[in-house]
């Protein structure tokens, strides 16, 4: 029996930290051979960081790329093993996205991808060129780095397979996976029997189910095979996208080892002990007629022997690895663990002081407390079990040195402060469970009133208006006067967030007096998609952990939380009606829901219809009609009439879209237009044409509908 142990590194992805990069690579080739693999793959493009964007088309980059994998190879840590790592190739003045098989003091090969990622998140073409020629391999001149350390002037780079004594080994890089025409499928029947697939592929609510079973689908397809898959953990460089590792690996379809989903360790490494005769064996006769007639792949053959034999395992008091359950979260704790990574990834990049929330007793800035609450409860969980790099980030974060502590509030007193600021609009209500949500959580909460700045607004405005007094329409105003004495108040809490967060840790008197603290947003994607935010309000912040996650999982995320961490005050906020308390309380109390013409729930509906199923108004029209009126019992004319609003607004507020702060991005439908949602910033916001469709098929129902009941 032949046995081989192969490894997986999950790795965070931190665009042009070589020096970072380098040693994470180098630590996860020692944790691997100390674990007794020969063959470690890393995530994709993990030299440089995946994020570069266009800093890719740079020749620094390509040059400190180079110089790291001059570097690394050259450590004898990488004696007797087989290394596979990631960075951009400029082969004949074309760069590609590579992959670099190497090991002590040789580059094997460098293999190119195919399949480029071009779309929602993604824009590889724009840096770099997909590998065409399939199943063909050229020269590539080596860098005079490489060439120090080698010796060689040139190694093939391409499509190939490579050969080692023992085993056969091909890529598949990450958006090859996800294409019909997978390279595996060709180079498995051609004898491959190791597959690599280095990613980088981004966190979504409710989306790694459909990317494990892609994986163990590829592994179970080819009959036999290892297929071993390597993810990217953490932050990425523009604070949009969050890796969430869960590295696998398979033998024959079954999942044999597999990393955490959204961990806070700099390195993690899975591997596993794969029986080479079993890959083999599980390989099928029928299978073989079309592996007889598969076209050859180059061959790079590879000295080494990646194998140990049974007796070998047994002395060494291993064992062949066996299958084990994939590991699947509840979309709760995806949001929980993942906004929890990605505050404590910006916070520690940053080395801010802490955050600053603007705590208004509602739903949405209750769940960014929360989700604050649930980091802390992470950090702690992660000292606990030991890990070092942790403490060592929180105690320079909050500037004590010795700190250790005991109770996730106790990280929170140190690192989140909270404001309710108040008008004479402000319910007492909101004021009361903002407090009392603070008190639990350890937040460092104040409660003011911003009265008198907006009142010297209005004075100043009324002073440029020759004494004009704008009024509520309660008051009887118009609604441009109500609009504005509004925003009026929205905005000055921008104001005052951003001017507490620049000193009140001076004030306080805290270890690290003077360092600014992170603004967080409490906008939802529902709203950001409707535009329902006033520009230039709370929800501009540095950062939104809320900012791609809709409504009604805010709601399902609090009850979660309520649950799950003994948080009874949960049902409160969860109970209340949304509203922002900006129109006097003789108004009545009017939620946001009444305002926006459209439920939460129905926002979200529309949001997956525009973005993700490619729906302009007409389709999203026909689509809702019978959805519609199963659902909610609406006729032809309501359903139009939501259409239209949704659109409408869209389009009058789509110039808000492009100020959006900062999210992770966990929904599908984001209209984040600085990464993710490439749309017009200039619309005809009637939209003539296909409002005026919708209206004449809104008639014509009307007419069929009235003849069918006429005839009963």
């Amino acid at each position: 029996m032949e046995v081989v142990t192969v490894a997986a590194a999950s790795l965070p992805s931190i665009p042009l930290d070589f020096l970072g990069n380098r040693d994470r690579i180098l630590e996860s080739i020692r944790i691997a051979k100390e674990k007794g693999a020969t063959l470690r793959t890393g995530p994709e493009l993990e030299i440089p960081g995946y994020g570069c964007l266009d800093h890719h088309l740079e020749s620094d980059t390509e040059l400190h790329s180079w110089e790291v994998l001059a570097e690394i190879i050259s450590d004898p840590i990488c004696k007797g093993m087989l290394i596979d790592l990631g960075m951009g190739v400029r082969h004949k003045n074309v760069q590609y996205n590579s992959r670099v098989l190497c090991t002590y003091r040789k580059v094997l090969g460098i293999r190119a991808k195919q399949s480029l990622a071009n779309d929602g998140l993604y824009r590889e073409t724009r840096h770099f060129t997909a590998w065409t020629k399939e199943r063909q391999i050229e020269d590539c001149k080596l860098h005079a780095v490489i060439r120090e350390v080698t010796g060689q002037s040139t190694a093939p780079i391409g499509d190939m397979i490579f050969e080692t004594h023992d085993t056969s080994i091909a890529h598949e890089t990450c958006e090859e996976m996800f294409v019909p025409r997978h390279p595996s499928i060709f180079t498995g029947l051609d004898g491959a029997e190791i597959f690599l697939n280095s990613s980088a592929s981004h966190a979504q609510l409710r989306k790694l189910k459909e990317r494990l079973d892609l994986i163990t689908n590829s592994s179970k397809r080819m009959g036999g095979s290892c297929y071993i898959y390597s993810n990217c953990i953490g932050l990425d460089g523009d604070a949009r996208v969050l890796f969430d590792g869960s590295s696998l690996i398979c033998c024959n379809g079954a999942v044999v080892a597999q990393s955490s989903q959204f961990s806070l360790l700099k390195v993690e490494v899975i591997t596993a002990t794969i029986d080479l005769g079993r890959v083999r064996t599980n390989r099928s006769s029928s299978r073989g007629v079309q592996a007889a007639a598969q076209a050859a792949y180059p061959r790079v053959h590879c000295d080494i022997t990646l194998s140990q034999s049974s007796s070998d395992l047994f002395l060494a008091g291993g064992t062949v690895s066996h299958e084990i359950e994939i590991q699947l979260l509840d979309p709760m704790e995806e949001i929980h663990l993942s906004t929890a990574v990605y505050l404590w990834n910006y916070l520690t990049r940053t080395m801010s002081g802490g955050f600053f929330l603007a705590l208004s007793g509602g739903l949405d800035s209750s769940s960014v407390a929360l989700m604050v609450y649930g980091m802390c409860k992470l950090v702690l969980k992660s000292i606990q079990n030991g890990e070092e790099s942790t403490l060592s980030d929180l105690r320079a974060v909050v500037g004590i040195k010795d700190f250790m502590p005991k109770t996730a509030e106790e990280i929170v007193s140190k690192i989140l402060f909270s404001a309710y600021m108040g008008t004479v609009n402000s319910g007492a209500e909101t004021r009361s469970r903002a407090k009392r949500l603070a008190a639990q959580i350890g937040s460092n909460h104040m409660d003011t009133s911003i009265d008198k700045a907006v009142n010297a607004q209005i004075e100043i405005l009324s002073d440029a208006l020759d004494g004009f007094q704008p009024q509520y329409t309660v008051h009887g105003g118009s609604t441009s006067e109500n609009i504005a004495l509004q925003n009026i108040q929205a905005r000055s809490r921008m104001v005052f967030s951003y001017a507490l967060s620049q000193i009140i840790t001076t004030a306080k008197g805290m270890p690290r007096a003077g360092a600014s603290l992170l603004v967080l947003a409490s906008t939802n994607v529902d709203e950001h998609l409707r535009g329902y935010l006033t520009k230039y309000d709370a929800s501009s912040a540095d950062l939104a952990p809320l900012g791609s996650i809709s409504k009604a999982d805010a709601a399902r995320f609090q009850r979660w939380a309520r649950d799950t961490w003994d948080m009874p005050i949960m049902n409160e906020f969860l109970e209340a009606t949304p509203t922002a308390e900006l129109l006097p309380l003789s108004a009545g109390v009017q939620s946001d829901e009444e305002e926006m013409g459209l439920r939460y729930d129905q926002l979200s509906e529309f949001g997956i219809l525009r973005s993700i199923h490619r729906a302009g108004p007409w389709s999203a029209y026909l689509r809702l009609l019978p959805e519609w009126k199963a659902r909610f019992g609406m006729g032809p004319r309501e359903v139009a009439e939501k259409v239209f609003t949704f659109f409408r607004f869209y389009a009058i507020n789509r110039h808000k879209a492009t100020i959006i702060t900062s999210a992770v991005h966990l929904s599908g439908y984001s209209p984040d237009d600085n990464r993710f949602d490439l749309r017009p910033y200039l619309y005809v916001v009637s939209w003539p044409w296909q409002f005026n469709k919708i209206r004449a098929h809104v008639e014509q129902m009307e007419k069929s509908l009235k003849e069918r009941d006429n005839v009963d």
